[in-house]
């Protein structure tokens, strides 16, 4: 009998790997302004107004649906803030960091 995480192939569940504590700790001191909350890779991101944020979170969008690893966000006119976290593992995993690295590229580019 083979059980399933959810409703995940094997290709799925092999795609993510679940970060031990001291794998997320050594990846958040490369990225700027990221941290730990509540069980999940935090930032928050201020831009000029409601536009230019809503700019950058479409910006992210496109690649997060590329990469088919979803963020969650929050936005009030000119703030975003973006939770990281891997539903499938129950956890932060790899592909957490490579799209936090990839939103604080994108977000260098809007500065």
């Amino acid at each position: 009998m083979k059980i399933l995480l959810g409703s995940m192939s094997d290709d799925q569940q092999k795609r993510y790997r679940k970060l031990s504590e001291s794998e997320i700790e050594s990846a958040i001191s490369s990225l700027e302004s990221w941290a730990v909350m509540d069980s999940k890779l935090h930032r928050s991101f201020k831009f000029g107004n409601f536009v230019e944020a809503f700019t950058f979170m479409t910006e992210v969008a496109l690649h997060a649906e590329k990469m088919d690893h979803h963020p969650e966000w929050f936005n009030v006119y000119n703030t975003v803030k973006i939770d990281l976290m891997t539903h499938d593992v129950n956890g932060i995993s790899d592909y957490d960091i490579k799209l936090a690295h990839l939103i604080n590229s994108i977000y260098e580019k809007k500065k």
